[in-house]
């Protein structure tokens, strides 16, 4: 239940309608039981077996409230039957009908009011889930299956809707059920109510032994289901890849072993589910009929309990099996619930390593240097960069060049804090990056990345997405900057055009021209490259570069270079092999030294 207790705190901003649902069960409970008392004098009146009071009964106090209350009816009833026998009846059945007229707008009512607790307890999850999504650092997903992260979000949240919130409907109104059905079974029959709950306990021991594995095969369950959404997003992201190797049906078969052992489990798992409910109708109709012999003993040869009594405690032992039933549900309910919200808290409590210091300071400008002091870094084991020192002062163009694996990419989300550093520092004007608010250092950068990462959305908000004020002229100049407004303005909708899932509808040059744009657009003082280029043709590249050239000519940039072509007027040129600097110099400079630069120009001269 720790779990519970967890979730339920975001139902706190909902606590007024917890409050109505709480009072409308209240009700529901009371004329629940009143609904089945009600029935005794009915009866009697049938079979003409009213108890007839013609002297209005006297007010004794608290302690003879029960019999006041019964003989001030009988008195009352009395009346009506000697004016009019049918006229009784209707009047008897009238307040029968309603009882349970109450009893059901009350049950209605409190379903109600909790209904907005729990769809906005629902959306709450899923808002900290976001969010929390958004705070993790990129480390994280890196280890985890997108799909795993997308079941928790959608099929675990709806299970803790399902599961969790729906026994807050159970808490209150089933046990007051229970509980006021149980006081008038006790003020018609204490010796008969005793009896019934020597059975009860047994009943609810029995119902218990089907739940045990609930909650392991649940998560069983969930974890294939997080498996399968796992393989239908690596599906939809590498069509081209499984086509064009004709794997569909490995794929298939791989999808297919997954939704068999998921159906496997989800067979026990609802099976059992299932087990409860006629196990518990059968164990309570067992129960009724121990009742009924020992009850019938007590009306044809005891005569301590009248027939009408004993009908109306029928319909009350009745009425706590229907609770007790739906409390042992809830209780398998809770099981599955429990371990949906351990997968929940599992992302909602992870810490996340990249925290703005609690002494961070907002930073608004660049006016001097970046500087990279003596920084290694590593990915799990796996040592990357090994005391890497640059200096990038305000205004020059770094670029980074090497073989693949030679940690260039590294060095972009070192300085945009996508990771922290193992040891060393990355300084902007003298000051740790760990020492300013993330928001505000990524504030300061702009970034271009080898995969050109667009959003299904219009040109326009993709481009805008760094700058929310953004006007339409100032849009289409980082587009004509970027050389992406030649195809910009011949698409259907210009700037309201839909790009598709990724940027699909527009080639990878496309693509990447509009990534260029949007890092324009935002126009901030620091510039990094991770390849920016490598995704376009001969003739966009050349498009590009002139534009990268204009752009980087007031600011600050760190480019890493696949094509080595369009950083020749770099300030200062960095050459590395396995996360160290072997060579660094302008471009004729390095040509001269005739090392492993000039050999990564003369291997590139020949593509």
């Amino acid at each position: 239940m720790t779990y519970f207790r967890k979730i339920l705190q975001f139902a706190k901003p909902y606590k007024i309608y917890a409050i109505l649902n709480i009072i409308c069960n209240i009700f529901y409970a009371i004329f629940s039981t009143l609904s089945f008392i009600a029935l005794i004098p009915v009866i009697k009146v049938l079979f003409d077996k009213t108890e007839r009071v013609n002297e209005k009964p006297i007010w004794e106090g608290l302690r003879g409230i029960k019999d006041y209350a019964v003989d001030y009816f009988n008195f009352y009833i009395t009346q009506r039957v000697n004016e009019d026998e049918v006229a009784a009846l209707v009047f008897i059945c009238g307040i029968v009908v309603l009882l349970f007229f109450l009893k059901n707008l009350f049950a209605y009512l409190s379903s109600f009011f909790l209904t907005f607790l729990r769809n906005g307890v629902l959306r709450d999850v899923r808002d900290a889930m976001y969010k929390k999504i958004l705070e993790l650092p990129i480390s994280y997903f890196s280890e985890k299956r997108k799909g795993d992260t997308i079941s928790r979000i959608t099929a675990d949240v709806n299970e803790v809707q399902t599961s969790f919130l729906s026994i807050l409907e159970l808490i209150v109104r089933e046990p007051l059920t229970i509980l006021f059905t149980i006081i008038a079974m006790l003020l018609m029959s204490g010796k008969l109510t005793l009896f019934v709950f020597v059975f009860l306990p047994i009943s609810g021991f029995i119902i218990s032994l089907i739940g045990k594995q609930l909650k392991k095969q649940s998560n069983l369950a969930q974890e294939e289901n997080s498996h399968f959404l796992s393989i239908v997003e690596e599906t939809l992201s590498s069509l081209k890849i499984i086509k064009g190797f004709n794997a569909e049906q490995k794929f298939y078969k791989r999808f297919q072993d997954s939704t068999n052992r998921l159906n496997n489990i989800l067979n026990q798992l609802v099976n059992r589910q299932n087990l409860a409910s006629p196990t518990s109708e059968f164990l309570g109709i067992f129960v009724i009929v121990i009742i009924l012999w020992f009850g019938g003993n007590m009306v044809l040869i005891e005569g301590t309990l009248d027939a009408a009594t004993f009908i109306a405690f029928l319909g009350l032992a009745y009425n706590i099996l229907t609770p007790a039933k739906q409390i042992s549900k809830a209780s398998y309910s809770v099981k599955k619930g429990n371990a949906a919200a351990e997968r929940i808290l599992h992302i909602l409590e992870t810490p996340s390593n990249l925290t703005d210091a609690p002494d961070a300071v907002e930073k608004k400008d660049f006016n001097k240097e970046i500087r990279i002091e003596n920084i290694n870094f590593s990915y799990e084991e796996d040592r990357v960069l090994k005391n890497f020192s640059i200096n990038v002062p305000k205004g020059q163009t770094v670029a980074l060049v090497g073989q693949s694996g030679s940690g260039k990419s590294t060095i972009a989300n070192l300085i945009t804090r996508f990771y922290d550093v193992d040891s060393g520092n990355i300084q902007i004007d003298g000051l740790d990056i760990r020492q300013i608010k993330k928001s505000s250092l990524r504030n300061l950068m702009g970034l271009v990345t080898q995969d050109s990462i667009l959003f299904n959305d219009t040109v326009r908000n993709n481009v805008a997405l760094g700058k929310d004020n953004a006007t339409t002229e100032e849009i289409i100049e980082a587009l004509k900057i970027a050389n992406a407004w030649e195809f910009v303005k011949d698409l259907p909708k210009q700037l309201d055009t839909n790009i598709g899932d990724s940027g699909n509808k527009l080639s990878g040059g496309q693509k990447q021209r509009i990534s260029i744009a949007r890092a324009v657009l935002k126009n901030p003082p620091v510039m990094i490259l991770d390849e920016a280029t490598s995704a376009l043709d001969t003739e966009s590249e050349k498009l590009v570069q002139k534009a990268l050239e204009n752009m980087m000519r007031n600011r600050t940039s760190v480019v890493i270079a696949h094509r080595l072509s369009t950083i020749q007027n770099a300030d200062k040129i960095v050459v590395m092999q396995r996360g160290e600097i072997v060579e660094q110099g302008r471009h004729q400079e390095l040509i001269t030294l005739n090392g492993t630069y000039r050999k990564l120009v003369e291997m590139q001269s020949f593509d």
